[in-house]
């Protein structure tokens, strides 16, 4: 008979059909996890979990029939249990309760699917260190989690969660907790039992306020509160003695909390109603150093700034300050001071006098060249730019000149100084000057912005302390590769340039924190790479030739400016750009497949 009938009849596909299916998880897989203890399965579009994984450990594996050698290599009855499953990016929609035939397991992770719930099971993988449940569809936390008694890291952001369970605080060895970009509008009063808790993030929710029980944290370093519905702090969080970094970015705060956290050193407070600073607030602030107020409606600053004595940067950009107190010329350790946005009518004339009288005439001479009173204004929009530049911080400036060199006198005079920041903006230098590398050990700030620079030298990778540059307006169509060794670079300015592609090293900067590229040629990024800068808050991508752009920019969670205006593409539409960031991440986010 032949082998294209079945029961008289002829099935005209048989000849294109195979006999036996392949397994959705190749057999080497399988057996390597059996030696390793690691499986990794992200990325596979599997829409469920195979047995052959949940049975890993219980089924005697195939090779055990073929092989029955004693080789060392192949002892297959020595097999190590599962302990690290990662099962992200998937088409996910259910966990089987099998899933408790893997007690060994210490890391779960099922980020980027569709699971909409989890199997009671869960609870019974007691040995579970890491679970990350972040991108799916869960509107609820099962119970059973919270019995995980070894859990240190629970990652659940981008979900559907309105509440979490109040038995929380079982999780006692929990040292980051994650539930950002949720449905949240409360949060259990038992959450200050999670006493081993280093980093919080509550960003992106409903919240209109915190439990008390939030004081009890006194081992959180880092918390979130961003982009909630926060009119005011408890002044019980004062307790969270541990605390170093506290953002409240996009909120509705009308004051700085006074919160007197003896390690606070980064306040992240912009985007809020803060309409003035009291010299109480300030006073609870002694080791801050990093001090955000930006896009507020603050008038004026106190003569009591001066108790921030241990402040670097203090970014007052888009407030509504006309005039600056002479004392902030008296912060010993400010090296960056931000105000563009501001309707400042002039300067004090004291600001430009004060002086450090211990200095012997031909030393505060000298000192004034570098540092110390240096004030830079320039005009934009009608707003007066100010920036700053205080007594530590050494300064080297050749702007507007005109000059197609950097004179060998300036270098050779600021030979014995820690320069921190060198102007050469507003020339018509065509490469980068070659002896800035001489400020190697010292210099984080660079602009040489209004030159005709033509390329970027690989030279600009030997400032290993660069944390900003700008090269606006010159004629740059790409980045050297070896700027990826900038590990402390955070802004990076590239606009009105002749990119036609977004370069491809800033994808491998993980220290970036603002990108500006408008006003170039752009014509697509990539999402799945950027979300890779987990610290990337702001992104201009404005006035390019972006003809799409690709919902997966949405899951770029980190993104709080994203500027998309004056490009061809259709999707969003304007109307949905107006609205701002949120609504447009919102929008792209919706726009995913499902």
């Amino acid at each position: 008979m032949s082998r294209f009938r079945k029961a008289g009849k002829v099935d005209s596909l048989a000849g294109f059909r195979t006999e036996k299916t392949e397994p959705a998880v190749p057999s080497g897989l399988l057996r390597g996890a059996r030696k390793s203890g690691q499986l990794n399965l992200s990325g596979r579009g599997l829409a469920e979990v195979p047995q052959s994984v949940y049975r890993l450990n219980v089924d005697t594996p195939e090779e055990a029939q073929q092989n029955v050698s004693f080789g060392a290599s192949d002892r297959w009855w020595e097999q190590t249990d599962l302990t690290k499953l990662l099962l992200s990016s998937n088409l996910l929609t259910q966990l089987s309760e099998d899933i408790r035939l893997l007690p060994a397991l210490t890391t779960l992770d099922l980020h980027d699917n569709q699971l909409s719930s989890l199997p009671s099971a869960v609870g019974e993988l007691q040995e579970l260190q890491q679970l990350r449940l972040s991108h799916n569809k869960l509107t609820t936390l099962p119970v059973e989690v919270c019995t995980l008694k070894n859990l240190r890291s629970l990652t659940i952001q981008q979900n559907l969660l309105e509440s979490l369970p109040d038995e929380l605080e079982q999780l006692q060895n929990l040292t980051e907790l994650d539930v950002s970009s949720n449905h949240l509008k409360g949060l259990p009063s038992g959450l200050g039992g999670l006493t081993c808790l280093q980093k919080l993030n509550l960003c992106d929710n409903k919240l209109s306020c915190l439990p008390d029980s939030m004081a009890q944290l006194k081992n959180v370093k880092m918390l979130d509160c961003s982009q909630n519905e926060l009119t005011d702090i408890p002044a019980s969080l004062s307790g969270m003695l541990a605390l170093e970094q506290l953002y409240l970015r996009h909120n509705k705060l009308c004051r700085i909390p006074p919160l007197p956290a003896p390690a606070l050193k980064e306040l992240y407070a912009g985007n809020n109603q803060i309409e003035q600073l009291e010299s109480e607030q300030l006073t609870c602030l002694a080791a801050i150093s990093l001090l955000e107020l930006r896009d507020n409606k603050i008038k004026t600053l106190p003569e009591q700034i001066t108790l921030l004595n241990k402040l670097t940067r203090l970014d007052l950009t888009n407030n509504d300050i006309t005039t600056l107190p002479a004392s902030i010329s008296l912060l010993p350790n400010l090296k960056v001071l931000l105000l563009e946005g501001n309707p400042l009518r002039g300067i004090r004339r004291d600001l430009l006098t004060v002086s450090d009288t211990s200095k012997t005439p031909t030393e505060h001479a000298q000192k004034t060249v570098f540092d110390t009173n240096l004030l830079l204004l320039r005009s934009s929009k009608s707003v007066c730019v100010c920036v700053f530049v205080c007594a530590c911080a050494c300064m080297c400036v050749f702007s507007e000149k005109q000059a197609g060199a950097i004179p060998d006198e300036l270098f050779d005079a600021a030979a014995d100084q820690s320069i921190t920041t060198v102007n050469f903006s507003k020339n018509l230098l065509t490469a980068i000057p070659p002896r800035m590398v001489e400020f190697h050990s010292s210099l984080a700030d660079v602009n040489l912005s209004f030159n005709k620079l033509t390329c970027c030298s690989p030279d600009i990778c030997k400032l290993p302390q660069l944390t900003h540059i700008d090269l606006r307006n010159n004629q740059l169509a790409d980045l050297p590769s070896e700027m990826k060794h900038l590990l402390k670079l955070r802004s990076i300015i590239l606009s009105y340039n002749r990119f036609k592609s977004f370069p491809e090293v800033l994808y491998q900067i993980s220290s970036l924190e603002t990108v500006l590229i408008a006003n170039n040629q752009v014509g697509g990024v990539d999402p799945s790479r950027l979300k890779n800068l987990v610290h990337l808050s702001t992104l201009d991508l404005s006035n390019n030739d972006l003809l799409n752009i690709p919902p997966e920019l949405g899951l770029c969670s980190s993104l709080r400016c994203l500027s998309l205006e004056g490009n061809p593409f259709r999707t969003p539409r304007a109307a949905i750009v107006a609205k701002g960031t949120d609504a447009v991440l919102e929008y792209l986010r919706s726009r995913i497949p499902t």
